[in-house]
Parts: C-alpha cells; sequence; structure tokens
C-alpha cells in the first residue's frame, strides 16, 4: 500500500471515530426506549456493573491482602488480546475474559498509583465503589421502567450524591492535605463519567435501531470511546447554540 493510500485510510479512521451519526435530537431524546433496544441496554448495564464490580474486588484484594504483581499485569494484557481474536460468537467465553481482564487491571493499578501518586491505595479503593454502585444504579432502574428520563436523572442524580458523601467521609482526616485535593479532583472527574455514561447510553440506543448490539465489546471500549463521543457531542451543542443565536 502506497503512502498516500496509507494515509487517507488513516485519515478516514480519524474521522469516523470523532463524526458519529446521530444527531442533537437524538442526544436529546428522552422518549421510551424501543423493546429491542430495551434488551441491548440492559445487557450492557449488567455487563459493566460485573466489569467495574470485578475492577473494584480486585483493587480491594490488592489494598488488603497485596494481590498484584507482574502476573497480573501479564495477564490482564493476555486477557485483552484473547478479546480481540476470540470470535464474536463465543459470549461466554469473551465475557469470563472481560472479568478476568477487569479483575487483573484493578489488582495492578495500585502498583502505577503507588509509583505516580504518593497516595494511600485504600482510598483509591473507597473511591472506586461509588461508580461501580452508579452502574449498578442505573442497571436496576432500567429493569423497572423504559422511559429514559427516569433512568437517567433518578438514578444518575442518587449516584452523585453517593459519590460526594463518600468524598466528604474519605476526606474526614486528610482536611487541607494533598489527599484531599486528589480526592476532590477524582469526584469531579467520577460525576463527570457518570454524565458521559448517559451519554454513551443515548449512542447504544441509536445504534440499536441498525441490529444486535455487541455489548462485551461496548463494555470494554466505553473508555476509548470516550474522546470521540465528547467531542461529537461538544460540536452539536455549539452548533445548536449558533442557530439559536442566530433565530
Amino acid at each position: 500500500m502506497k503512502f498516500s493510500d496509507m494515509k487517507l485510510v488513516a485519515k478516514n479512521a480519524v474521522r469516523a471515530y470523532f463524526v458519529r451519526s446521530w444527531s442533537i435530537e437524538d442526544l436529546m431524546n428522552n422518549g421510551e426506549i424501543p423493546q429491542q433496544a430495551y434488551k441491548s441496554l440492559k445487557k450492557v448495564y449488567l455487563t459493566l456493573f460485573f466489569a467495574m464490580w470485578s475492577f473494584t474486588f480486585g483493587s480491594f484484594l490488592h489494598w488488603t491482602r497485596g494481590a498484584g504483581g507482574q502476573f497480573t499485569v501479564l495477564c490482564s494484557v493476555a486477557s485483552l488480546l484473547c478479546l480481540y481474536f476470540i470470535s464474536p460468537l463465543r459470549v461466554r467465553t469473551r465475557v469470563l475474559l472481560l472479568m478476568i481482564a477487569a479483575f487483573s487491571i484493578g489488582a495492578s493499578i495500585g502498583i502505577f498509583i503507588k509509583y505516580f501518586v504518593d497516595i494511600d491505595h485504600g482510598l483509591v479503593y473507597t473511591l472506586l465503589a461509588p461508580p461501580t454502585f452508579a452502574i449498578g444504579f442505573l442497571w436496576f432502574g432500567s429493569m423497572f421502567t423504559r422511559e429514559r428520563s427516569d433512568i437517567y436523572l433518578g438514578c444518575v442524580y442518587y449516584c452523585w450524591a453517593l459519590c460526594f458523601s463518600t468524598f466528604v467521609v474519605s476526606n474526614a482526616d486528610y482536611v487541607g492535605s494533598r489527599a484531599a485535593h486528589f480526592l476532590y479532583k477524582v469526584c469531579i472527574v467520577l460525576a463527570l463519567f457518570l454524565g458521559y455514561i448517559v451519554v454513551y447510553t443515548q449512542e447504544i440506543l441509536y445504534d440499536a435501531h441498525f441490529g444486535e448490539i455487541n455489548f462485551v465489546n461496548r463494555t470494554l471500549t466505553i473508555v476509548f470511546r470516550l474522546p470521540g463521543i465528547v467531542v461529537h457531542a461538544a460540536r452539536l451543542c455549539l452548533i445548536q447554540c449558533i442557530i439559536e443565536q442566530h433565530r
């Protein structure tokens, strides 16, 4: 392949990543979720909840039992590689590999935190619990209603309150310290991440109109899709604001 062709392929890939197919109307849609999309959404929420639970449990074992090291780092890399190469039809195997990868990364993250940030790993584990429960609340709320506003507002507001209360409790012994400022920034990031999950959900529901959703891939790529979704959503909101100003 020529360099010009490679350049064109790379340009199209970047454009496809940052330019999504959904519009501002799809983003602001608060209507009832269609049945097929509703089933796919519940699968994504449930898989994401167990992945977050595995990640938090791995972090907990690292904090209490000293788990984590070269083995868990290699295990997480191997699990992710297997997820990439295994056929999407082998759903149970891919779900198991996803949980192993999440657990191994959770057990290994303490190593990097200790190296880059001088902070007690117990605080990190405490801050991982709220987003884990947040995903669980979203999944639990989606079991009883198909109204998007009920799922988003009720669950997300409660999750943000849980994040804030966790920050207050964790911050009690670190008032005025460097750890307190770090915890404050982490809680803000967690709150923004929960808002991102709402936008990510809207993209899942939009894509579900065109066929079955691969819930394992959607769970695995939730972080990797973040820049593209955020940039596309910001572009749509900016265009909408410009249109409103010229009316």
